[in-house]
Parts: C-alpha cells; sequence; structure tokens
C-alpha cells in the first residue's frame, strides 16, 4: 500500500485531526506570484479570437456525439481557449461574505477574475507549449503567462521528440495517425509554493482538483467548437521536467495534452540521444524571499510521481466505479437536461462563486437542478485510463433544501436513469451548516448542495500512487462544470472543501461502499440588487 492511502486518508480526517503543521500561518506579505515571471524573455502577445455562437455550453457539457470529426487548432482558437480558462477577465468587487472582502478594494489585492475555478482563488497552474514545425512561431518551449496574455519563449528549437519520448511508445487503440503525429503539445505544471504558501501539507489535494478544473474547462470549450482535448496523465514526468527545467521537487507535471494542429506536420520528428537532449535554461524569479517546504506535501509528491509513465491498461479502472444503487430506494423522475442557449464563453466569464449571496426565498427549480446534475455527471477528463461511457469514476449525492416539487431529503442521483433516490427525508439544512468549517456560507439558504464521491483506494489500489492525481482531477472537472452549469443558468454557485469528510460519510452510508465525498457544490439563486462592481478587461 503505497503514501497516497495515507495522504488520502490524512484528508478524510483533517476536520477532525488537523494536519501538520497545525499551527502554520500564511504570511501574506510575502506571498509568491499567482503566475511564474520569467524576466527577459521575449514575448509573444496572443490575438483575439472570436467565438462561435452555436459553441453553447449543452454543446460542451452534456453527452452526445458530434456530426463532425475533431477540428484542428489554430493560434487564434489556442489563444482563445487559454484567454477563456486561465487568462484575466475581469476585477471582482462585490459586497460578499468571504473572509478577503476588506482587501479587495486595494489594487495590489485585487481579485481577478478568470473562467476556471481554482482553490483559494490562487492559480498555479502553469501552461507550457512546445511546439514543433506546424506551430506558428518558432519551434521551442514557450510558457504562457495568464496576466499578459501573451507566450514566452523559454527555448528555440524543436524539442517536440522528448515529449513524444516522454509520453512512451504505446498510444490509446483508438488514436488516429494524425492524432499521433501531433507536434503541439501543452504541459500542465503546479508550482507548489503559488499554492502550499497558504495550505501546506493540505496544497497537493487542492492543486491536484485544478489542474481537473482547468483540464475541464479546455474539453468544454473546444467539443463546443467541434475540437477535442484528450489529456494523458500517464508519462515519463522526470524526463519532462528535466526538459522544461524545472525543479522535480518544486513543481510537478500533471498531464500533456497533445494538440489536433492545422496544418498537419510533414514529418515525424527523431527522437535524439540522451547526450543530445537540450532543455530549458531559464529559471523563473520567485518573489517570495523565504519558500517554505512541507515534508507530507514533498512525499505525496514523489509517491504519485514514482512509476509515472507506467500507463495502466484500458479497462483497469472500470471495477472501481460506484455499485448500482439499491432498487428499494424512493425514485423521483427529473425532467431531461437542458440548457438555454448561452454559450460556453459568456458562461466562463460570468462564473463566480456566490460566497454568502443564495437566498431560499426564491427556490430552485427542478429543471435547473436536473440540467446541473446531468452535466456533472457526464464530466470526463477524456483521459484512455477512465472507463468509458456511464457510469463514470463518480457518483452525486444531493441534499434539498428548496427546489421546486422536490421534498427536502437526502438523495442519490442515478446517472444511468437521470432519477433521484431518497436516502433520507429529514431536512438537510442544520446537519450541513453544522459540518462546514467557514463562515462565508449560509448553506441552509441553496436550494441544493450536491456532493461528488469516488472510491479513491479502489482506484489506488488499482492503479497506485498516480490514481491519486486522476480521483482529484475528476472532482475538479465535475466541480467546473458545476460552475459553467451553473452561470449558463442564472444560479449562483460555491464549491468548498472545508467540511467534515466523515460527518458526510457517516451520513450518506458510505463505511461499506469506500465511496469518498472530496468536496461540496452549492447550488440556488441569490439576493436580488446586490452591492457589484463591473470592470470587464476582456
Amino acid at each position: 500500500m503505497g503514501y497516497a492511502h495515507e495522504y488520502a486518508a490524512a484528508i478524510m480526517q483533517r476536520g477532525r485531526i488537523p494536519m501538520e503543521p497545525a499551527d502554520f500561518v500564511p504570511d501574506w506579505a510575502d506571498r509568491p506570484r499567482k503566475a511564474k515571471y520569467y524576466p527577459g524573455t521575449q514575448t509573444f502577445p496572443l490575438p483575439e479570437s472570436a467565438y462561435p455562437s452555436r459553441a453553447t455550453v449543452a454543446a460542451g457539457c452534456l453527452p452526445g456525439d458530434s456530426a463532425n470529426a475533431p477540428g484542428d487548432f489554430t493560434l487564434p482558437a489556442l489563444a482563445g481557449m487559454l484567454q477563456d480558462s486561465y487568462g484575466l477577465s475581469g476585477r471582482r468587487l462585490a459586497v460578499q461574505a468571504n473572509t478577503d472582502l476588506a482587501a479587495l478594494p486595494h489594487y495590489t489585492q485585487a481579485n481577478w477574475s478568470r473562467g476556471t475555478a481554482s482553490g483559494g482563488g490562487l492559480y498555479p497552474v502553469s501552461v507550457y507549449w512546445v511546439m514543433g514545425s506546424s506551430g506558428p512561431y518558432m519551434p521551442g518551449v514557450y510558457h504562457y503567462s495568464p496576466l499578459q496574455h501573451s507566450m514566452q519563449r523559454l527555448l528555440a528549437g524543436n524539442v517536440t521528440q522528448e515529449v513524444q519520448a516522454a509520453l512512451g511508445e504505446e498510444l490509446p487503440a483508438d488514436t488516429d495517425q494524425a492524432w499521433a503525429a501531433s507536434d503541439q503539445y501543452l504541459v500542465l505544471g503546479v508550482k507548489y509554493w503559488q499554492n502550499s504558501f497558504k495550505y501546506n501539507s493540505f496544497s497537493f489535494h487542492a492543486v491536484s482538483m485544478d489542474v481537473g478544473a482547468l483540464l475541464q474547462t479546455w474539453r468544454m470549450w473546444a467539443r463546443a467548437c467541434d475540437m477535442e482535448i484528450a489529456p494523458i496523465l500517464w508519462f515519463d514526468e522526470q524526463r519532462l521536467a528535466a526538459l522544461l527545467g524545472l525543479n522535480a521537487e518544486e513543481e510537478g507535471l500533471f498531464a500533456v495534452v497533445p494538440l489536433r494542429w492545422a496544418p498537419a506536420p510533414h514529418t515525424a520528428a527523431v527522437r535524439p540521444s540522451d547526450q543530445d537532449t537540450p532543455c530549458v535554461r531559464r529559471q523563473d524569479q520567485e518573489r517570495s524571499r523565504a519558500v517554505i517546504g512541507f515534508d507530507t506535501l514533498y512525499r505525496i509528491h514523489r509517491a504519485t510521481e514514482s512509476q509515472a509513465a507506467d500507463r495502466p491498461a484500458p479497462g483497469t479502472l472500470d471495477s472501481c466505479v460506484p455499485a448500482p444503487l439499491a432498487a428499494d430506494l424512493g425514485t423521483h423522475f427529473l425532467p431531461p437536461a437542458t440548457f438555454p442557449p448561452t454559450s460556453v464563453r459568456q458562461a466562463l466569464r460570468s462564473r463566480r462563486s456566490s460566497f454568502g449571496r443564495f437566498d431560499a426565498s426564491a427556490p430552485t427549480t427542478t429543471e435547473q437542478l436536473a440540467a446541473t446534475l446531468g452535466a456533472c455527471a457526464a464530466a470526463r477528463l477524456g483521459t484512455d485510463a477512465e472507463p468509458q461511457g456511464p457510469p463514470g469514476l463518480a457518483r452525486l449525492y444531493v441534499f434539498v433544501n428548496h427546489v421546486q416539487d422536490i421534498d427536502s431529503g437526502t438523495y442519490a442521483y442515478d446517472a444511468t436513469t437521470h432519477t433521484l433516490r431518497l436516502l433520507s427525508p429529514d431536512a438537510p439544512g442544520s446537519f450541513l451548516q453544522r459540518n462546514y468549517f467557514l463562515s462565508n456560507y449560509n448553506l441552509e439558504q441553496t436550494g441544493a448542495v450536491i456532493v461528488p464521491t469516488l472510491r479513491t483506494s479502489a482506484v489506488l489500489d488499482a492503479v497506485g500512487d498516480r490514481g491519486y492525481r486522476l480521483v482529484n482531477a475528476a472532482v475538479g472537472a465535475i466541480a467546473q462544470t458545476f460552475y459553467t452549469a451553473a452561470a449558463a443558468l442564472g444560479l449562483g454557485a460555491g464549491v468548498a472543501l472545508g467540511f467534515d469528510n466523515i460527518s458526510f460519510v457517516e451520513k450518506l452510508g458510505l463505511d461499506s461502499t469506500g465511496e469518498a465525498p472530496l468536496l461540496i457544490m452549492l447550488l440556488g439563486n441569490e439576493r436580488t440588487e446586490p452591492a457589484d462592481f463591473l470592470s470587464e478587461i476582456a
């Protein structure tokens, strides 16, 4: 049994047994930047990108086969996807219940909105573009600067063969020739200090969800435009870290995303011998004067980095899906999952956390809840390691507070029949608030609280410690889908990790199923006429 089992258990117990260091206090004055900074690099501003009106949330979130073959990425398309996912889109300055409210009017502590959600609003994911000969610039390695919405060249020269070597010889069986010949790759890394300065040992749990949230934003954005994002989570991480010039203890590499590019590369790159391998020499400049290491964080990083190149065979995780629900549970049939014709771009740019603005006087409609559940249940990372088709690795539970035509109570959502199955008729409001640690939400005022669960231990048993990254990325993907669906439906939303996981295990009767509740998702209408400040920059 690997260390990821121990870390997962500590995460589940942290509401009752604090993780070390229990007395840690962040030094906010010495916090790191919200993005890596490479001084002296040549910078290439990215172009503006039109977004087709047909690229709706329904097309990006709900299951259904596209009538078209996946299209090719272009520079404007990639620029639009990056802008709508991780680029700055506006300044947030609203009267709400979060603890950072007093600091927001100060420009140096401003809260800038992005399409993708991130734990604590910290945005620690770095995006590298390894560009081959078919790309729009000189081949090389580039870093995406979300603050400038630009590409920074870190290395000149075609090194895509190193990425191909790190991915290994084995490709998914359904990979067509054009996809396998890609010479454009996005690589997702996490510089841990950008998050651990606040969350210390808990950091790995949070950032691995952030990766999933970003990947899911890309998948929704691309799918709505008839393009495809299929990330690879198993690869030779140390080889890629060496190529990017990274300190493997300080930054982990979580995913590689091949891009189908136009025009396709003419020839496949030849893999060089090890002594010919180039690497990035430039180093990012850290703002913090004191960078603190956390042993627990390093241990879980090393554990999930080991055997990173041993990609699971298709079907390995099929046994990790939740067991079917009991047949004798009461059933509530839901209306079909439908969305208004809101574009993915519009939904991403209006996405926000409600932070105490929920209002139970305006109940959530059954149609709104049904659409949200349908979209969240369909969320997939698109890796070759996941089970294909329903059911997926996750199950959704629903605590209903104020939803039209649905009695208050606790339910399990059956994705195969699109129904709610009654677990308890008791009103859940007091339970929810009692087991939430923070003061920025009144959970009883929500229309519903949705809880995704996964069988974490079963996944780790099946594929080893690196499976922890897959589990959390899958939960992050669900959370991002939830936010996007809520924005499209005009509802308030919030996602939180500060709750007593064990109480939810007991409440939902999950001791025997091995399902682990890893976050809670709050849905409902907000108070009308809020005090807000609108400043859009994209």
